[in-house]
């Protein structure tokens, strides 16, 4: 069963050392969610294991206590056969216990071994799911990190961008405003300039009819 467990971490270690390889082509985050799949996924194994193990101590049981049932029947009826005088019968029921007995005794030797290895199993593999857990939250914290990193960075770089910026597009603004002023003033003087030429030689001509006293 150590073996097992042996087999698991160094599967799991070589797939993270691959993943590690790999950590200049991979985004870290994405890299880190494919290890806890990777996890998940033999986590799930150990908890079948357990499960199948589970199911093993059961069957142990069960066979033990027919095993154990059978010798004492066995037992009983070569007692009967013995006060009945029938050597034949009672040669058989002794041996039939005998060998009843003897896998009773097996069967109790497994059962106490597949208890032991359920116990092992399921105490590591509550080690797996507390682990498993603290990489969650681990996945959680980075990311949180990452979002505080990737939001700093944009914020320095709008701020790095537009520090003067702002200011020479307003200026830009006030001078293209200005220009379009002149213009248009311009274009005002200039088209209302003959209009206002030829009312001034209007007025000038009236003054000069008007005789003098």
């Amino acid at each position: 069963m150590a073996n097992l467990f042996t087999r698991l971490k160094d599967s799991i270690t070589a797939d993270l050392h691959e993943a590690l390889d790999q950590k200049e082509q991979k985004n870290p985050i994405a890299m880190l969610n494919q290890y806890l799949r990777e996890s998940e996924k033999e986590t799930e194994k150990v908890r079948k294991l357990v499960e199948r193990q589970y199911r093993l101590k059961d069957e142990f049981s069960r066979e033990f206590q027919k095993a154990q049932d059978m010798a004492d029947k066995r037992r009983r009826q070569a007692e009967v056969a013995e006060k009945a005088g029938e050597t034949t019968m009672y040669e058989f029921a002794v041996k039939e216990q005998q060998e009843y007995e003897a896998r009773a005794d097996r069967l109790q030797a497994s059962r106490r071994d597949s208890i032991e290895q359920l116990e092992t199993l399921e105490r590591k593999y509550e080690e797996m799911k507390h682990k498993l857990k603290d990489m969650h939250l681990k996945r959680m914290e980075l990311m949180g990190r990452e979002n505080i990193a990737r939001a700093h960075h944009r914020m320095n770089r709008v701020i790095e961008d537009t520090a003067d910026k702002p200011y020479s597009r307003f200026s830009e603004i006030d001078r293209y405003i200005e220009d379009l002023e002149y213009k248009v003033n311009s274009a005002y003087y200039h088209n209302t300039f003959d209009s206002k030429m030829a009312q001034l030689e209007k007025e000038m001509e009236k003054r000069e009819e008007v005789p003098a006293k």
